[in-house]
Parts: structure tokens; sequence; C-alpha cells
């Protein structure tokens, strides 16, 4: 699974931080105990000489060579078990003059086997997660927070608001949690302010913890991007954002509607649904607008994409920003 390269810079980082630093713990424990227990220093000066005559052995190869590696093997057991007994009989545990790493698996490498320890998998998911929230500056999107008594009323078809939103976040909340790269796509349609970029948030990080690559941004920021680099015109030219945006497990899209329409614009658009589709990648997408708007502002191409492929949740109530600042909770 892909992430951004300074992701895997951090993450990289942050695992050698852990070794180093149960190293460094160690070393402090062994200084500690050698000037308390010097019994324990003097087993740990002959371990080391075994050390050094297994070496030579080996490179010896001598005929009795098993029985010597027997008899070193033997001692060295026997001293690790003395130097456990003394520290236990001083009321330190066993395993004190041992490493002590984060992960048990790679002891802080980062490596199991031929691959990603799973440690650093879930640093990698965990460093996306927060820089999702950084980026977003929203850290309460999720469906914890997501506060259903802003949705009182029914709407001029009699539908009630409170519970029609409660449908939605619930079945949000279990589209993040059965999450696959053969989800549904999304169309999150409604009037500004009734929580679809909040939903929208609070999928991305579920998803995310899951494992998952998100890419989740507004349309006009991430066609703005796309242009700059279609037109030579980035400071960033190893970046290929459309790629990135037709690859990630999930693509967030937010705010259809919001961009700057250029003859590019559309293109850009429709290439990114187009693609995602074509690949069988699941794709959120919100909008403000309503149908007719949709229809008036964008081709047949991608209206037609949009209302047949994805599915459509229509959010309903007041806007919950109005609510908030009359309540005074702004």
């Amino acid at each position: 699974m892909a992430y951004d390269k300074r992701l895997y810079e951090l993450a990289d980082n942050e695992i050698k931080h852990r070794r180093l630093s149960a190293e460094n713990a160690l070393t402090a424990r062994i200084s500690e105990i050698e000037e308390k227990l010097p019994e324990i220093a003097e087993i740990r000066r002959q371990l080391a000489s075994t050390s050094v005559e297994l070496t030579k052995l080996i490179i010896r190869r001598e005929k009795d060579f098993q029985s010597s590696f027997e008899k070193i093997k033997s001692q060295n057991l026997q001293g690790q078990e003395m130097i456990r007994s003394i520290l236990k009989k001083n009321g330190y545990p066993e395993s004190y003059l041992e490493p002590s790493y984060t992960c048990p698996i790679c002891h802080d490498t980062g490596i199991s086997g031929s691959g990603r320890c799973k440690c650093f998998e879930k640093l990698l998911n965990d460093l996306a997660v927060e820089k999702l929230n950084k980026e977003a500056n929203m850290p309460n999107c999720d469906f914890e927070h997501f506060d259903l008594s802003y949705y009182d009323g029914k709407t001029e078809n009699g539908i009630d608001c409170r519970r029609k939103m409660e449908q939605i976040s619930e079945y949000c909340e279990s589209y993040a949690d059965n999450f696959s790269r053969n989800s549904p796509s999304l169309f999150l349609l409604g009037k500004t302010g009734l929580g679809k970029t909040h939903i929208s948030l609070a999928i991305a990080k579920r998803v995310t913890e899951r494992g998952f690559t998100v890419a989740y941004g507004s349309l006009s920021n991430y066609l703005r991007m796309i242009e700059k680099e279609h037109f030579g015109r980035s400071e960033n030219t190893e970046t290929d954002t459309m790629q990135v945006l037709i690859n990630t497990d999930l693509l967030i899209l937010d705010d259809l509607g919001s961009e700057f329409r250029t003859s590019f614009s559309e293109p850009a658009i429709y290439n990114i649904i187009n693609s995602r589709i074509n690949l069988g990648l699941p794709t959120i997408i919100s909008s403000n607008l309503s149908t007719a708007e949709l229809q008036k502002n964008y081709n047949d191409r991608i209206i037609s994409r949009l209302f047949s492929v994805f599915t459509t949740l229509m959010f309903v109530g007041e806007d919950v920003r109005q609510i908030k600042r009359l309540r005074g909770e702004f």
C-alpha cells in the first residue's frame, strides 16, 4: 500500500528512535546493576570471554568442535541463569538486563521476515491519521462527535430530519468499518452546513485507521494542483496529483461546485471520476448544489456517472453552523 514519501521517512525515523532509546535504556540498566551487584559484572565479563572463545573455535574448526561448542554453550546458559537468579533475589525482574523493545516481533527494526513489520505499518497509519487531522483542521470530525440534536423538525416532504440523519450516520459508519477497495462510491448532497464534511472526514479517519490510503481534500484545491502540474507551473516536479487521486484506495472530493470552472476543470473532473470507476475504486463526492444546479453546471457524462454509479445520500435539516451561533456555541 502506497503512502506519501514523507510519511515513510517519519516512520523510519521513529523506528530508529525507538530502537536507540531501547538500547540506551539497556546500557543505563547495565551500568546500574554492575555498580550495585558487582557479582553480575564478573559473570558478564566471563560470558564475554566465552564469546571470544566461541569465535576462535568457529574459525579454527577443530576436530572436537562439537563437544567444545556444547561446553561453551552450557557455560553461557549457566551464566545467564545465575544472572537472572541474582536479579530476582535482589528484587529486580529477571529480564532487567534484556532490551525492552516497543515491538517484540522485529525488535524495533521495522522488518519482519522479508517485509515490513506490522508495527511499521501501524506507525504509517497513525502518521497518516495525524496528517489528515492536521490538514483538515477538524480533529473532532468523527462519528462519535456527530451530534444528531441539531437535526430537528421535518422536511417539506414530511421526512423526519433527525431520523434521516441518524440513518445516514449509521450507514456511513458501517461503510467505514467494512470498507474495501470494492466498496461503492458515495455522493453526499444537501445544503451547506448539514454535516457532509464532518461525515466525509469521519469516514476518512476510520478508513485510514484500518490501513487504507485516503486522499481527502476540496475539489478546487486538487484541480489547481493538477492544472499547475499539467502546464508545468508546479514547483514540485516529482508529484503527479492526478495519478495519486486516481489510484488511492479511497478518494474524497469535498464541495463539488465550488471550483472555478475553466476549459481544463471539467475534463479533469470527468477523468478522475471515470478512471476510478474503470478501476473499480470507491470515491466519495460532496456537493451543496441541488440536482437542477448540478445538471446545469456539468455535462451529461459527469451527471450520468454521479447518479447512476454513485450511491446518493441526501442530507437534510437546517444549517448546523447557524444553529450553533444561535446557541452561542461558536
